[in-house]
């Protein structure tokens, strides 16, 4: 590595936008002949030009994958510092651009909201109303995908913002997590179901293995503390367990089956709410998750995600409590 002074000097003298761009490509798109193509440059020059960004800074940026010369595992820390910045000069230069752009053409603006399965359902569909009410002509993206795909998507510049969750810090680099609210873990039946007739005394969790479950898939949190919440009690989840992030089907499933839906409360709350679905009477404490906002913490600031920010701040005052209407008595 090269000692500081000689470094800043190097860099101001000898990188070009040309390689910002090119590190920007490689990190959201992970792949060199992908951003090779994005950038309408040849597999050989983008790799060329990441040597030379090397060269520059005297480091290694990018892991490359040890399946094939195009595959890139990630960033190595130095490319993450350097990418924070680069996503910086790269939206000054573009707002510059639209600054001095003729007036008479119309820009479009856009928001890319990205957005756990699980908290989506609750917390954005009032706050994207709200929105839209007073930024009409905005084009907004919503994408929804667990956890570590939206971090990864958020550092690399891909969306403006993230409703997710704490990551391992060691993962939360060039990241900031503002804490929104808290939720259990809740286990839900379909309105009907065997065990929702015990509603006025609780469920024993040897009676739900006897149903068949829906539960997160593998690497997630919420899967994690379904799997501790078991483990706690001497149990196990069984292998046939059906697992998916899609909330959707979920719902599906248990409208049409005795299936158990083990999940955060924030994406069973409406269906709990218009009793649709039915809270069984399990004690879940301890399995609280964390729901925040997660934004880059180099980002340039931007009037659209301030105010979606505010926006989700104020409808996340809603989901500290969980619905009243399913559960006729407190938990015990």
């Amino acid at each position: 590595m090269k000692n500081p002074a000689d470094l800043r000097q190097d860099f101001l003298r000898n990188v070009q936008l040309r390689h910002l761009r090119c590190l920007v490509a490689v990190a959201q798109e992970r792949h060199l002949a992908r951003a090779a193509e994005r950038l309408s440059l040849s597999q050989p020059a983008v790799s060329k030009t990441l040597a030379e960004l090397e060269a520059i800074v005297g480091t290694r940026l990018v892991e490359r994958s040890k399946a094939g010369r195009r595959g890139v595992q990630g960033l190595a820390p130095a490319g993450e510092q350097l990418l924070a910045h680069a996503l910086r000069v790269l939206e000054a230069l573009d707002a510059s651009a639209q600054a001095v752009a003729p007036t008479s053409g119309e820009r479009v603006e856009r928001l890319r909201i990205g957005a756990l399965p699980s908290v989506a359902p609750a917390l954005l569909p009032t706050a994207l109303a709200r929105f839209r009410e007073r930024w009409p002509a905005v084009q907004i993206v919503v994408k929804s995908a667990a956890n570590p795909v939206l971090l990864d998507e958020l550092r690399a510049g891909e969306v403006d913002l993230v409703v997710g969750r704490m990551s391992d810090p060691r993962l939360m680099g060039g990241l900031s997590f503002e804490l929104l609210y808290t939720e259990p873990l809740v286990f839900a039946v379909r309105a009907g179901h065997p065990l929702a007739g015990r509603s006025a005394r609780a469920v024993s969790v040897q009676a739900v293995l006897d149903y068949p479950l829906v539960v997160y898939g593998e690497g997630t949190i919420p899967r994690h503390n379904t799997e501790s919440f078991l483990s706690a009690r001497g149990l196990a989840l069984p292998a046939n367990a059906l697992q998916t992030l899609d909330v959707a089907v979920a719902r599906g499933l248990l409208a049409v089956s005795d299936a158990v839906w083990i999940t955060p409360l924030g994406a069973a709350r409406g269906e709990l709410a218009d009793e649709r679905l039915v809270r069984l009477r399990i004690e879940t404490a301890g399995t609280d998750e964390p729901v925040g906002l997660l934004l880059r913490s180099e980002s340039e600031p931007s009037a659209l995600r301030g105010a979606m920010a505010a926006l989700l701040r104020e409808g996340a005052k809603q989901q500290g409590a969980p619905p009243t209407r399913s559960l006729k008595k407190p938990l015990a």
